[in-house]
């Protein structure tokens, strides 16, 4: 009993490691956040926006290990939702803009001239994806 404890607790820690690391390295390898800045013309605002990153994980990680639940009104849901996608939808934007994924995927594989196809096929992927998660898995 003892040693599986044990190891649920070193699983535990190491994914840990593994996922801080891989936002920290996403964060700073690519300059994700002077790139934001940038973007957005509020070079003056890059320690709110460097803030905003630590908090936010610190407060999910928070908020993920104590399952919290809200009593909210539809219209405070519909915002929340809106921010959370808009934040996914620029880390997204970032990584790929930084990367040129997409553009080097469809160079590798041969189809330079089908790229909004790719791109198409991925934004379907991921909507046919999230509703089969929702309608199935979430009661």
């Amino acid at each position: 009993m003892i040693i599986s404890i044990l190891f649920v607790i070193f699983v535990g820690l190491a994914w840990g490691i593994t996922v801080g690391a891989g936002y920290v390295a996403f964060l700073t390898v690519f300059g994700i956040i002077p790139r934001l800045t940038q973007l957005t013309k509020t070079f003056s605002k890059i320690y709110a926006y460097e803030w905003a990153a630590v908090l936010g994980a610190v407060l999910g990680t928070i908020a993920f290990l104590q399952e919290p639940t809200f009593s909210l009104p539809a219209f405070l849901l519909i915002l929340i939702g809106l921010a959370d996608g808009i934040y996914v939808g620029m880390i997204a934007a970032a990584l790929t803009e930084v990367l040129d994924v997409f553009p080097l995927l469809a160079k590798r594989i041969g189809i330079d001239d089908r790229l909004l196809i790719l791109m198409m096929a991925l934004v379907f992927g991921k909507i046919f994806g999230s509703l089969f998660h929702w309608i199935y898995f979430i009661p």
